[in-house]
């Protein structure tokens, strides 16, 4: 596996884990948190990502769910700009990363 292919690998990995947050959560917290972090960097930087990501987040959650775990070029490709950052913290994001590792070198 290359190296594009272990960070795609990690940031799926990643998001199956922000997107069981929001599952069960039924406030979607962590979804209000990504609009708020997207309204910031479009505020900050209007660009093509972002105006991507700002319909995006109109969508359904089960809609966009599906969209945030599509394995290929999409979910890829969404994955690399998400506006999720501070839904998991640190720690967490640190554990996965561990978990990950730990299982690729198995």
């Amino acid at each position: 596996m290359d190296a594009h292919q272990r960070i795609d690998a990690w940031s799926l990995a990643m998001m199956k884990e922000i997107v069981t947050r929001i599952d069960t959560d039924p406030d979607r917290k962590g979804l209000q948190r990504a609009v708020a972090t997207l309204q910031r960097w479009h505020d900050n930087d209007s660009n093509k990502a972002t105006g991507e990501w700002l319909q995006l987040l109109d969508l359904p959650w089960e809609e966009l769910r599906t969209r945030l775990l599509d394995e290929g070029e999409l979910g890829q490709r969404l994955r690399s700009s998400a506006p999720f950052c501070g839904v998991l913290s640190p720690r967490e994001r640190l554990e996965i990363f561990r978990e990950f590792r730990a299982a690729r070198s198995a």
